[in-house]
């Protein structure tokens, strides 16, 4: 039987382009450049966002170490993705409004062999939830509150 979680973060914006949040205590702040009209207090929600599938992938990776007894010392993880900012400013673009593809890439410091790191980053990324959303379709619905 399936056994699901629902986690849920509430978040608001006021005047400019400044996005804040309190989870767990923590202040969060999402906001645009101030080339870009914004105040520069935080990353833009596109760097979030690729932070947080590092941080998924680094998390995941510290629990699939702790499981497996490998000592695991660090993991520099780069995650790039390329988009065409066009859609959304509004305006037409052939290209969908997300990322178009999604780069990660690893650096593992652990006594493993490069074979068995490249099978540790792949079983890693299969249980990532945030590679799993970014790989795969899911429903998203959204409503006036």
């Amino acid at each position: 039987m399936s056994q699901t979680k629902t986690l849920s973060v509430s978040a608001e914006m006021n005047q400019g382009f400044a996005v804040t949040s309190i989870i767990d205590g923590h202040q969060m702040v999402i906001d645009q450049p101030v080339t870009a009209k914004g105040t520069g207090l935080g990353p833009t929600p596109l760097q979030y966002f690729l932070f947080a599938v590092a941080g998924c992938i680094g998390t995941i990776a510290r629990i699939a170490a702790f499981q497996k007894k490998i000592d695991l010392r660090s993991m520099q993880i780069q995650v790039e993705g390329d988009y065409n900012p066009a859609g959304l400013m509004g305006k037409a673009s052939e290209d969908r409004n997300g990322f178009q593809q999604i780069r990660i890439l690893a650096s593992i410091d652990a006594d493993l062999s490069e074979t068995e790191k490249k099978a540790f980053l792949d079983e890693v990324c299969e249980r990532c939830p945030l590679h799993d959303n970014t790989k795969l379709e899911t429903e998203v619905l959204h409503s006036l509150a």
